[in-house]
This record gives C-alpha cells, structure tokens and sequence, in this order.
C-alpha cells in the first residue's frame, strides 16, 4: 500500500491490519471461554471468561518474551495438536451421516440477498488471516522461494478441512447455529457425552494454536511499523536479553484482552471481517497499480506472479464493497476512530 499510494495509505493500512489482528484473537478468546464453559459453567459469564482470558493470554505473552524460537515451538505443536481432532471428528461425522443417511433433518430456510451476504461476511473472518504468516518472514530463511507455495498449500488444506467439518456438524445437527458450541454438540449427537468432551478440548486447542500463532506474528508487526516511524518508537523496544519486541507483546496481549472481555463474540468477529475487508480491498486496488507501473519501468519486477492477477484484484476489489454494505454503526465508528489515530500520526510524522 505504501509502495503503491504513499506513506499516508500505508501507515493507515498498518493500523488496520493491527486492528484486524486485535479483533480475530479476541474473537478466538471469546471462543475458547464459550468451550471451557462445556467443563467449567463460570466461564459463560463474565467474570469466569475474564479470568480466563487473563491467563490465556498471560501464559502466551510470557512463552514470547523469552524468544522467537519458544513462540515458534509453541505455534507449531499446537497447529499439529488442532489438526488431528478435526480430521477424526471429521471422518467419524461423514461416516455416520452416510451410513445412517444423516442423523439429523435440517432445518429448512429460504435465505435472501441479506442471508447470503452476511454469510460470506463471516466465511471473510474465517478464510482470512493466512497473510499473518508474512509478518515473521523477515527471520526466516529463503521467504521468497517459500512464502507463495506455503500460503497456496496451506489455503488449499484449510478449505478440505472446513469442507468435511462442515458436513459432519450439518449431518447431526439440525441447526448448528442455535449452539456457541457446535462441534461439541454434533459430537455429543454422534457419539455422546464423551465425544462433546473431545471435541471441546479439541476446539480449545485449536483456538489456543491460532492464538499462540497470533501472539508471535502480531507484535512482530508493531515492531516492524515502529521501527520505521509508523507507530511510536515504544513499540520497537527490544528486550535486551531475549531480543524479542516486548512492549508491542505485552501492548497486544493486554489490548486482545481489552476487547475480549468487553464485547462479544459475534461483535468481535463483525468487526473483525469488516476491517479486514478495507486491507484485502486496498492491497487489490495496489496489485493493479504496480504491475502497471512495472509495465512502464517504475517498479521492479514482482518475485511471483499470479496469472491473470489484475482479474482477480479486480474480483477482490468488488467483493469487499460489496461485503461492506454489511457494516453497522459499531463496526463504522471503530474503524474510522482508528483510522483518525493513524491520520493524526501521520501528521505528526510530517512535522518531524
């Protein structure tokens, strides 16, 4: 964004994307404390959700200070840990609607325009994220050769695995939506009481693997835009010790508990999809500007490119303007407040 508009987009840009960072792990906090309620009732109100949400995010936050290659190890063996419960609960789900011819009769609906919209609103939270794995790639080895295969792979995977869970939770329940827990449920359905337990744990790892993923990504952003200049020189304080971005790890982690206490589940991932919708829209728009300065010699050449990608720019930019009629006043206030502080920063930058 900056490369294609100038300083003043990217250093807006920045700030959305931390936003959009902030709301997604709040709303996976919000999801863990609605599954722990599954063994722990207090954890549906708010003072169990709020203890919760302090040591969760606590334990996270200190794991990171002490180092890049502790917060890796943590992401990775909680993305392996996710993966296999799913994939079970995924194969037992599909058998059994197969061989029983379902176990549950859905609940008929007739969506229209509205219905469909917010659906695709939501499928934006639940797809969107992957481009966090570009944030840490300054530490990593040969991220040009591995960064464009890694995302398609890891897209491709993401979408089977939602595909057969998806089947599995609709061919037990007949209407998955009137649960906060509904993989516990569908399991509860399939195969009892024991079943629901797995699966919440299950869903609690899974979520506790995105948010160690997070806790190490995120940071790294707010120390990359402090450092140069786009948010205050705090954020780019590093330990002197473990050498890691401590303050904007303990900013993030105590901001993501801010929101998680204090709204919702669904307000955190409204949120969350709509501002993502002005990233994805201005890195498309961007896309169709440097490939056309390329063409002239104003930029350099791209290290990957995708075919016909201005067609697909084109695609993304109609989608998110599409996708933001959906956005109400919460969503409308939040993000031009964020985007007035990145503004007056910016101006701030300009007078030094």
């Amino acid at each position: 964004s900056k490369e294609a508009f100038g300083r003043l987009v990217g250093v807006e840009m920045g700030w959305m994307a931390y936003l959009v960072r902030l709301t997604a792990a709040a709303t996976n906090v919000n999801v863990f404390t609605a599954y722990f309620a599954e063994f722990w009732a207090p954890a549906g109100g708010r003072a169990g959700a709020a203890f919760l949400t302090v040591l969760l995010l606590g334990i996270l936050a200190a794991v990171n200070v002490r180092g890049v290659r502790s917060g890796t190890r943590l992401s990775n063996t909680f993305a392996v840990a996710k993966m296999l419960p799913l994939l079970l609960f995924a194969a037992v789900g599909v058998a059994v609607a197969v061989n029983q011819a379902g176990l549950a009769t859905p609940t008929p609906v007739a969506p229209g325009l509205n219905e469909w919209l917010q659906v695709l609103l939501l499928l934006m939270f639940a797809f969107g994220g992957f481009e966090a794995a570009l944030i840490p790639l300054g530490e990593a080895k040969d991220p040009q050769r591995d960064a464009p295969v890694a995302l398609f792979t890891a897209l491709g995977v993401v979408a089977a695995i939602y595909l057969v869970v998806q089947l599995a939770v609709l061919a037990a329940l007949p209407d998955p939506g009137a649960t906060q827990r509904p993989l516990a449920e569908a399991a509860r359905a399939v195969v009892g009481a024991g079943g629901a337990a797995f699966m919440a744990v299950a869903a609690m790892v899974s979520v506790y693997g995105y948010l160690a993923s997070a806790m190490l990504n995120v940071p790294r952003l707010t120390w990359a835009m402090a450092d140069r200049g786009d948010l205050p020189a705090p954020f780019a304080r590093i330990h002197p010790e473990w050498r890691t971005p401590v303050v904007s790890i303990v900013v993030f982690a105590l901001l993501v508990g801010v929101l998680a206490i204090q709204g919702s589940l669904l307000q955190n991932l409204s949120l969350s999809a709509v501002s993502r919708l002005a990233t994805y829209g201005v890195v498309c728009v961007a896309l169709i500007v440097l490939r056309r300065r390329e063409a002239t010699g104003d930029a350099p050449p791209a290290r990957f490119r995708l075919p016909v990608g201005g067609l697909f720019a084109a695609t993304g930019v109609i989608v998110s303007l599409v996708l933001a009629t959906r956005m109400g006043r919460r969503e409308a206030v939040l993000m031009a407040l964020v985007l007035a502080l990145g503004f007056l920063h910016w101006l701030g930058l300009r007078r030094r």
